[in-house]
């Protein structure tokens, strides 16, 4: 199973995989502040995340070209857009490493609204949770644990396993991180599939491997990994993409799609339908969508 969670060693590896993603630096001032009541601390952080587009103009410029594409707006607006996704950025960063860290009743405790998530309940097996880095994907994975009383497996790539293991609880509370360069991980992951178990991946940046598929997303061709798709079909389990997303009086929406299965030979047809609902989601929240790089032209020329 080479193309599924794993990655053949690719020749060139997309832009995030050495990008500033994780240069978070900025940003942990405000998290390290978590003697501050939430509000106060959430405020402090998106007041940092407003100036960060001034000290990281690459980031700035790819996030603003994106905006562009996906919301169709143009000058105030368009930059007003762009501060803002740093701003949501720094705010959802902060609770990654402050309130991720919390017991599980904390952590159900920010979620205001959890819909659909009665059809987690209904699963009785193992099955896959494709998600994206929009909102508080960590806290998205602890709750599918929690909902579940289920192992969730969080595959990640060893480039973000390094920039978040200091600040990001690994383990514990229901939640393995997982980390997709390990030669066994494709059989540990199926092993814990057929024993029932939950395996979330991020499905929204491109690998730089044969595992790539292009597919249209707000009308240009762009390429997403197709493993978790392959592997859903490998071990007949079904797909449910979850997101949670930070409202605006900082509570988190969590929301669960209707399962669907993948027949063999219905994997490009399963990461189309994933994505068409990751367009849904982003349209509808662009400021948190973080990805600070050109996800139509990952891979360097």
């Amino acid at each position: 199973m080479s193309q599924s969670l794993t990655s053949d060693p690719p020749a060139r590896r997309p832009r995030w995989y050495s990008h500033a993603y994780n240069r978070a630096d900025f940003y942990r001032v405000a998290a390290g502040l978590g003697w501050l009541p939430r509000p106060a601390r959430l405020g402090l952080a998106r007041q940092l995340g407003r100036l960060a587009p001034w000290w990281m103009p690459v980031e700035r410029a790819a996030v603003r070209n994106t905006l562009a594409r996906v919301t169709g707006a143009t000058d105030s607006r368009l930059e007003a857009l762009t501060v803002a996704t740093f701003a949501d950025f720094a705010m959802c960063f902060s609770d990654l490493v402050s309130t991720n860290r919390q017991p599980m009743v904390g952590l159900v405790s920010r979620v205001g609204t959890a819909t659909g998530a009665e059809r987690i309940a209904r699963l009785d097996g193992g099955f896959i949770s494709p998600s994206a880095h929009v909102g508080n994907w960590e806290l998205a994975g602890r709750l599918l644990a929690g909902r579940t009383a289920r192992t969730t497996h969080i595959v990640v790539a060893e480039e973000e396993a390094r920039g978040l293991e200091q600040w990001v609880r690994r383990d514990g509370g229901g939640v393995r991180f997982v980390t997709r360069s390990r030669p066994t991980v494709s059989l540990e992951l199926v092993a814990a599939l057929r024993r029932g178990e939950v395996v979330a991946a991020q499905a929204d940046r491109a690998l730089g491997t044969r595992g790539d598929l292009l597919i249209p997303f707000f009308g240009k061709p762009a390429p997403f990994p197709l493993g978790p798709f392959l592997l859903a079909s490998a071990v007949r389990v079904p797909v449910v993409p979850a997101f949670c997303l930070l409202g605006a009086d900082y509570s988190y929406t969590v929301k669960v799609a209707e399962p669907f299965s993948v027949p063999r030979g219905g994997e490009a047809e399963a990461a189309r339908a994933w994505v068409a609902m990751l367009e849904d989601v982003v349209r509808e929240h662009p400021t948190q969508w973080f990805n600070f790089f050109d996800i139509w032209n990952p891979v360097p020329a």
